[in-house]
């Protein structure tokens, strides 16, 4: 990480950063009580007995952590389809993102990245004194990868719900691969998807969380998987317990709940087409392979007034305003049944 780039935004040096002023990018989320949270796009459910074995993993939290985390490795690899040594735990999928970043871009250099998407891409990439060239988010592999130490894919991207072919993202990996460009592959919606990971492909990064399928997001779980050279540089660089203990098992045991994964994607596939045969009849609405959907308003004015007006209903929406060139959107969590209804009624569709 470059210093002089920290000093930059603690200074409010964050015009075009997207970033706020206290120097960080807005999320979803809220932690009112009173309100029902459209505005992450983490599963309503957790898998059953994640309590169980989180109050018997607390007994882990007086000791270190084994640096190893052979279980978990093992348990994740067999979950993307790699091999156990490939997998480089994590906290969370921000920390195999900052991990990657902080290991294969310098001072200087360029970095491709999706836009409109997550908005760490830019300042994890700022942070390290490099500077992001933005282009459209479906349209990256399109793109000359040599001159860039790195390209990202956010795969299915986050706001607009949609996923890359397989075969267009394995040409472009071989692409950047040629040109000795990183490509850093974010796959935390990946799960909603039903498509096979890129984990284990030489040349490429893949991020993953276990924040949005299993509904876990304070338990900061989550790894990276890389090959040769690039494994060897992301494990050295990790920290030496770069994922808590509890987290560790909490974690293994979700990766074993397939009966959940398979559920849960097929419950966020019907309630997505119904919400978004609803929604259409009062706003534009993007197709979406994510557990989300969004919609496009008439103006920028009108984001305010759904957003006054949906928390009037005890609701609780993303403003996507704060997504690099979405100026009137709004992004919407698939739940359940009865809370996406809640939602559909307090919009009159």
């Amino acid at each position: 990480m470059d210093p002089d780039a920290v000093d930059d935004l603690c200074s409010g040096a964050h015009e075009g950063t997207g970033v706020g002023e206290s120097g960080r990018v807005p999320h979803g989320s809220t932690d009112d009580p009173e309100l029902l949270d459209f505005s992450a796009n983490t599963n309503p459910r957790t898998p059953q007995g994640v309590a169980r074995i989180y109050e018997a993993a607390l007994a882990e939290a007086r000791t270190y952590p084994s640096t190893d985390y052979c279980e978990f490795r093992t348990t994740a690899a067999e979950y993307v389809g790699c091999e156990g040594p490939q997998v480089i735990p994590t906290s969370g999928g921000l920390g195999a993102i900052r991990l990657t970043l902080s290991t294969c871009v310098r001072p200087g250099d360029t970095v491709l990245v999706p836009a409109p998407s997550f908005g760490e891409y830019a300042r994890e990439v700022r942070l390290q004194g490099a500077e992001p060239v933005f282009v459209d988010h479906d349209a990256v592999d399109e793109h000359d990868p040599a001159d860039h130490a790195m390209a990202v894919v956010c795969n299915p991207n986050n706001p607009t719900g949609d996923a890359y072919d397989r075969e267009r993202l394995r040409a472009f990996a071989e692409r950047c691969r040629e040109s000795g460009t990183v490509l850093l592959l974010d796959e935390a919606f990946m799960d909603f998807a039903d498509r096979p990971s890129m984990a284990g492909t030489d040349g490429v990064v893949v991020a993953r969380s276990l924040t949005k399928i299993f509904g876990l997001p304070g338990l900061r779980a989550g790894f990276a998987v890389a090959t040769g050279d690039l494994r060897d540089r992301l494990d050295v660089a990790r920290t030496p317990w770069s994922m808590g203990g509890p987290a560790a098992t909490v974690g293994t045991y979700c990766l074993r709940r397939e009966p959940f994964v398979v559920e849960t994607r097929e419950r966020v596939h019907r309630e997505r087409a119904r919400m978004r045969e609803r929604l259409s009849q009062r706003f534009a609405v993007r197709g979406s392979d994510a557990p989300f959907l969004l919609l496009e308003l008439e103006s920028p004015g009108d984001v305010d007034d759904l957003l006054s007006s949906l928390r009037g209903h005890g609701i609780a929406v993303r403003d996507a305003r704060t997504f690099r060139g979405l100026d009137r959107h709004v992004r919407v969590a698939v739940r359940t049944r009865a809370d996406d209804d809640r939602l559909l009624d307090a919009l009159d569709v």
